[in-house]
């Protein structure tokens, strides 16, 4: 076999390989030699059937595969001898294909870009600045008054007062089509919470300004694709009769309220509250002082970037911000899109930090744990109610899911890892502070 190197460009790479025919036939020859003593054909007894009637009926077979394991054990062994690590996946093409013919020698192209060497980092000189907050007393009742409000209960109404949006209605309906009744369009004393889109679309709107002891008629179209397909784009008439008219009225800041939310006591929920809180301040300041480390990575190291890492990388920046400006189209039915100089420069700085990252990972042997992608998949998992072990066994079998979910968890292990080797002072801010910095990051 021989391995003749045609293009070394910056980080581009190509190779010419020559697999002579006496190799291809020796790697036949090894796999007959190896499969003999198992194989039985008709006049010969199990493993005694001659090489050469072997050779007439699974050699063209074999010939195949052998040539693939050739291919791929050159480039393995090139890849071990050279250091190098391709960007992405080779191409390989083979050259004589369409003239070649068993018993010619076989002609591959191998082409890629080869990852950069990384320079070593000093982290020591890596200062940063972590944002502390503490959970106020004005922090701390502002959330409770926020819990009372999902706690809330309905007080009724006086006599007379009209419903309003967001008003509790307690009704008895009957719902027909062309003057029918259908099955589960009725109920007795049902508590309706305008505005909370609880029925079709149109039905509460109908019932804003009702009052207690009032007989209503709302005439609303079932969706065309309603679940029920014999309701589907039906139009329905409910015939409601209000019982009564309620207001929200939000749930009292006591003892009571802190056992509704696994508290012993007022005091307890506020403890718990405010170390909610305060976990919710450090996981924005760790964003913030995450943004100014990667700010000083990028501005310590300089390297060649794999074009085709960076080309990728500004098409999926380029798509992704299209959809986000675009939301109304869902699937890839779209114009192309052409990335631009900006998408290629914070490409450019994805790569570049990236690889960054990765090489650093790799160096501190950082690891992500079976524990933490199983937390991760769960956590993931928890978007699909009542599917979570049909995600839970997708993940399992698809590599690249489980990719896109281990990237960033390794990511911030390495962050903290250059975290714990950098120099970080504390200081201490005010709330707004805190969501003035956040807010900038997301303008950025």
């Amino acid at each position: 076999m021989q391995v003749t190197e045609t293009l070394n460009e910056g980080l581009k790479r190509a190779y010419a390989i020559t697999v002579t025919a006496d190799e291809l036939d020796a790697k036949v020859n090894d796999k007959l030699v190896e499969a003999q003593p198992e194989i039985e054909m008709k006049g010969f007894r199990k493993g005694k059937v001659p090489m050469a009637l072997l050779k007439k009926q699974f050699g063209e077979q074999l010939l195949g595969e052998s040539m693939q394991e050739v291919i791929d054990g050159a480039m393995n062994k090139h890849f071990e001898d050279s250091g190098d690590r391709p960007a992405m996946q080779p191409k390989v093409e083979m050259k004589n294909g369409e003239e070649w013919k068993p018993g010619s020698d076989v002609e591959v192209e191998m082409a890629y870009e080869a990852l950069p060497v990384i320079p070593e980092v000093d982290m020591s000189g890596i200062s940063l600045e972590k944002l502390v907050v503490k959970a106020d007393d004005a922090a701390v009742e502002d959330a409770l008054n926020n819990l009372a409000e999902t706690a809330q209960d309905f007080k009724s109404r006086k006599a007379g007062v009209k419903a309003k949006d967001g008003d509790q209605v307690v009704m008895d309906f009957v719902g027909k089509i062309d003057g029918e009744a259908f099955e589960g369009g009725s109920g007795e004393d049902f508590p309706l919470v305008l505005g909370s889109n609880q029925f079709i679309p149109g039905f509460e709107e109908q019932l804003v300004g009702v009052k207690a002891e009032e007989e209503k008629d709302v005439t609303v179209s079932f969706p065309e694709d309603y679940q029920a397909d014999h309701l589907a784009g039906k139009e329905a008439v409910f015939s409601c009769t209000i019982k009564d008219v309620k207001k929200p009225v939000a749930a009292k800041i006591d003892d009571e309220l802190a056992q509704k939310f696994g508290a012993e006591d007022l005091e307890g929920l506020k403890g718990q509250i405010s170390e909610r809180l305060e976990a919710e301040y450090a996981g924005a300041a760790r964003a913030v002082m995450k943004r100014a480390l990667l700010d000083q990575l990028d501005e310590l190291v300089s390297f060649d970037l794999p074009p085709s890492l960076v080309e990728a990388e500004a098409g999926q920046i380029a798509h992704q911000l299209w959809h986000e400006e675009n939301p109304e189209v869902q699937d890839h039915n779209h114009p192309e899109i052409e990335a631009t100089d900006e998408h290629n420069a914070l490409a450019e700085r994805r790569v570049r930090l990236g690889l960054l990252l990765a090489e650093l990972g790799q160096k501190a042997e950082v690891e992500v744990t079976d524990a933490e992608m199983t937390q991760a998949i769960m956590n993931q998992a928890r978007q699909y109610p009542g599917q979570e072990r049909q995600f839970f066994e997708f993940i399992q079998q698809n590599q690249q899911m489980q990719q896109q979910l281990r990237a960033p968890l390794f990511e911030d292990k390495v962050v903290d890892h250059v975290f714990d080797q950098a120099s970080i002072s504390e200081k201490e801010v005010s709330k707004d502070d805190l969501e003035k910095a956040v807010e900038a990051l997301e303008d950025e």
